[in-house]
């Protein structure tokens, strides 16, 4: 699928192609959480980012907005990133794998996963991040299936996604940071790792049986 015009400018490409993708799930109707969503949130931050925040579905102060973690929990990560790593939120792209509000905040089901799968790819094709951190167990489960985060949190890894490798960094939601000390410290001491794997050289330990993921559905 081309996205823009490949003669373009380098940076006009990237704005252009998520500029169309935002489109495009602005205008979705095909989902009721579609149907009944005050914004749609597409996502927002660098194109060029080397950081990719992908989480699970927005909140309700996401809803009334349109842009990604800017609710309670989303002011903890923007503020726990700045303080441990010095990178600004606008320099990172930040999304989720559902683009719609679940209601009352549930769990975003399978169908709703699927419908919005495609958008995510796109958008991760277009930015080309280095690093790909997954918020929460749903995200996790798109590029690394049938572990739990309390094993995996803060473990980065090579995955082979859409015919390119990523570094996949899985971390702890930000909402289960705000419940807990423990998890909290937990969640500050990832964003430690997440800083010192940008400015390490040192190779990243390959997983013991790697294999390719298999974009099907994910239950």
């Amino acid at each position: 699928m081309q996205l823009y015009d490949e003669y373009q400018p380098y940076p006009s490409r990237k704005i252009e192609g998520l500029n169309k993708i935002a489109e495009e799930i602005r205008n979705f109707k095909g989902l009721d959480i579609a149907k009944n969503a005050t914004h749609a949130v597409p996502g927002e931050g660098n194109p060029d980012a080397q950081i990719m925040f992908i989480g699970e579905a927005p909140g309700q102060v996401e809803d009334q907005t349109g842009r990604p973690f800017v609710g309670q929990s989303g002011q903890l990560m923007r503020k726990v990133l700045f303080e441990t790593t010095g990178i600004k939120p606008e320099e990172v792209f930040i999304t989720n794998i559902v683009k719609f509000r679940p209601p009352d905040n549930r769990d975003p089901v399978p169908e709703e996963i699927e419908a919005c799968r495609d958008w995510l790819d796109r958008q991760i094709i277009v930015i080309e991040p280095k690093i790909i951190c997954t918020l929460g167990r749903f995200s996790m489960a798109k590029f690394i299936p049938d572990v739990t985060i309390s094993r995996i949190h803060g473990q980065s890894r090579f995955i082979d996604f859409l015919s390119h490798r990523y570094i996949v960094f899985p971390m702890y939601h930000p909402a289960a940071a705000l419940r807990g000390t423990g998890t909290f410290n937990e969640f500050k001491a990832d964003f430690a790792k997440l800083h010192q794997l940008l400015t390490t050289p040192s190779p990243i330990k390959e997983p013991a049986s790697p294999a390719p993921v298999v974009q099907t559905s994910l239950f």
